[in-house]
Parts: C-alpha cells; sequence; structure tokens
C-alpha cells in the first residue's frame, strides 16, 4: 500500500466506479463549434444587413405599394416586425436553437434602444429646426423683451431676462434643496431606524407629487399664508419641492452601493461616524451623487406650473429675487407658444433650444466636478 492510499478514507476506496455510456450516434464537438457569448461572426453580421435591407424593401412594397400604411409610423413598425422575421429564419437556417434565441433577444433589445433614441434625437432636432431663424440673431442673448410686441421682427427683443431668471430661480433652489437631500440620504441610509422608514416611505411618495400640487402648496404657505408677493424666490421654493424627493431617493440608492468594509475600515481606525460619512462615504459616492443632482436639476429647470403660480412674467430684466416677479424660460416657452403668432413662437423654440443648452452645460458641469481632482 502507498501513501496515497493511505490518505484515502476506507470507504471512499470501497466504493464502486460508476460507468457512464456515451451514446455512439452523439457528435463530436469541435473547437470550430464554441462560441463565446457576447460574439458577433461575420455570418452574423451578414445576415443583420441583409435582414434589413429585405426588411427595408418588402416594408416599402407593403406599405407603399400594397396597403394604405403609408405613414413613417407603420412604415417603421412593418419593417422592424419583419427584420425580427427575416432574422429569425435566417439564423435558424444556419445556428442552432440558442443561438436563434439569442439573435432574436439582441434585435429586440436594439430596436427598443433605437426607438428611444430616434424619439429623443427627433424631438431635439425639431426644437432646434424650428428655433434656426432666431438663433443667429445675438440680439436673443443680449435684450429682453421690454417695448417688443408679438409680431416685431426677430431682430428686436431677446431672451435675456428669461435666462437670467432661470438661472437665478435653478440656482436658489439647488442651494437649498442639495444639502436637505442628502442630509435625508444620509440619515436613511447611515442612521437608520424606525423613523428612516418613514422617512424613506414619505420621499418614495413625494417622487411622483404632481408640479401643480408643489406650485399649489408654495402659493398657500408663502403668497397667502405668509404675505409673500410672486417672485423668483416663490418659484425656487416650489422647484425645491420638486426636485427634493427626486435627489435624495437617488442619493439613497447610490450611498446603498458604497460597500460596508470601507465604513468599518474608517470606523476601526478610530474615525467618528460623521468624518467616515464625510471623508469616505460621500467621496466614493461623488460621480452617483452628481448624477442625482442631474436628475433633480433636469426635473426642475423645465417645470412650468410652479413656476407660474409663484413667480409671475415679466417682459423686463428682473435680477432680484424678492419682492418682483420674475421671467422664466419654461414660463416664455409657454406665453409665446399659445400666442398664435408664428415670430412669437419661433422666439418660443428658441427659448426651448436655449433652455436643452442649458441642461446640457449643468450636466456636463456637474459630472466634471464629480471626476477625481486627478483626473479632470
Amino acid at each position: 500500500m502507498t501513501a496515497l492510499d493511505e490518505t484515502v478514507p476506507p470507504a471512499v476506496a470501497e466504493a464502486p466506479t460508476t460507468h457512464v455510456r456515451v451514446p455512439d450516434d452523439l457528435p463530436p464537438i469541435s473547437v470550430r463549434d464554441r462560441r463565446r457569448p457576447a460574439t458577433t461572426t461575420a455570418t452574423d453580421r451578414v445576415i443583420g444587413i441583409g435582414s434589413a435591407v429585405a426588411a427595408l424593401a418588402l416594408a416599402w412594397l407593403i406599405c407603399f405599394r400594397l396597403l394604405p400604411w403609408g405613414a413613417p409610423l407603420g412604415f417603421a413598425v412593418v419593417t422592424f416586425v419583419l427584420y425580427l422575421v427575416l432574422v429569425t429564419v435566417a439564423t435558424t437556417a444556419v445556428s442552432p436553437g440558442p443561438a436563434v434565441v439569442d439573435r432574436v433577444a439582441a434585435a429586440v433589445i436594439t430596436g427598443g434602444a433605437a426607438v428611444v433614441a430616434l424619439g429623443l434625437a427627433s424631438t431635439i432636432v425639431f426644437i432646434f429646426v424650428r428655433a434656426a431663424p432666431a438663433l443667429p440673431h445675438l440680439n436673443m442673448y443680449t435684450q429682453d423683451m421690454s417695448g417688443v410686441g408679438p409680431r416685431d421682427p426677430l431682430s428686436a427683443g431677446g431672451l435675456l431676462h428669461a435666462i437670467v431668471g432661470t438661472l437665478i430661480q435653478i440656482s436658489i433652489a439647488i442651494a437649498v434643496t442639495v444639502p436637505l437631500a442628502l442630509g435625508a440620504a444620509v440619515y436613511m441610509t447611515e442612521v437608520g431606524g424606525a423613523f428612516a422608514q418613514v422617512v424613506r416611505t414619505v420621499v418614495e411618495a413625494m417622487t411622483a407629487l404632481p408640479s401643480i400640487v408643489a406650485g399649489l402648496f408654495i402659493y398657500t404657505v408663502l403668497l397667502l399664508g405668509l404675505g409673500m408677493a410672486r417672485s423668483g424666490f416663490a418659484a425656487s421654493m416650489a422647484l425645491s419641492v420638486m426636485m427634493l424627493p427626486i435627489i435624495a431617493r437617488a442619493a439613497d440608492v447610490v450611498l446603498r452601493v458604497v460597500p460596508s468594509g470601507l465604513r468599518e475600515a474608517s470606523l476601526a481606525l478610530g474615525a467618528s461616524r460623521w468624518r467616515t460619512v464625510w471623508h469616505v462615504v460621500l467621496p466614493t459616492a461623488r460621480p452617483g451623487l452628481a448624477t442625482a443632482l442631474i436628475l433633480g436639476v433636469a426635473r426642475g429647470i423645465g417645470e412650468t406650473s410652479p413656476v407660474l403660480l409663484t413667480s409671475g412674467a415679466t417682459t423686463y430684466l428682473v435680477t432680484a429675487p424678492f419682492g418682483v416677479q420674475m421671467n422664466s424660460l419654461p414660463l416664455f416657452v409657454f406665453s409665446t407658444v399659445r400666442s398664435g403668432e408664428d415670430i412669437y413662437i419661433q422666439r418660443g423654440f428658441a427659448a426651448a433650444a436655449v433652455l436643452l443648452t442649458l441642461v446640457l452645460g449643468l450636466f456636463a458641469l456637474a459630472r466634471y466636478l464629480a471626476r477625481p481632482r486627478g483626473r479632470r
């Protein structure tokens, strides 16, 4: 008996050996038949391109020659359905069943992403195309609408009062909302307890709060209750009510993702819980917190009904947030588009294009500030 036999337990050594018989008709699996997940072969590319071209041709024949489905939406739906059918048939002819399911699932997911991207791109392109006659005029960014009528040419008047009002209102809303939202998120994540669950429930319920309700709340409390006049500050408070649950909920999710080992290591080194949160948890979650801020700003900066109830509208430049009515870009778009005048409507589309550009700039700035200092 060898040393290896002495280490094997008797029960294992005496166990009978089971032989598995492999069927003779089972084809051998070669290295060429193996396929790595998430890879695209030349055959897959040919099938995808050919199916897309064939689907476009058949959809054109069906929609524009055989059936009265010549609308763009009907053509897109028929093309997508035919593409799925052709991809399924072509993949079945050259690949086994799992590959067919993989290709069909990939086509459905890609089609859904394309629909979302197409909707977003079409909206942005439509706004900038309608705003193209007004955007090249420099007075759009240096003048306000005081003394300018709905039928005056685009070379007179501008959006300066609305742009400045939007920046002032959103700045005050961010200054008020971010400390409260982050404090609520830290309390729900780091402190916990029975009351933290109540706070989380209230925050989740407020994420679906209609914007008109937020405007009515500020209108009732500040304007009717305290006698405050319509102003940029009142509009900022209404935007804060809209932004607070969005930022708090997103920040709560981000702080939960921070590994608990980082907290335990900081506490083991003698740091207090406050220093652990301030120097470990929050810096680790900085990119996610920036995303939460962007979500809140994107929700608040485009709201019209709270601003309509709390700030009023003016045609001249206002920089004081208290005691004076203040216009903003969403309110300017609302008032110009419903006027019925073509030139005034073009001004409204120009304001919408400026608002989109402003949101994109704030998003880029927040992402830049969220990066570590060495990567900026």
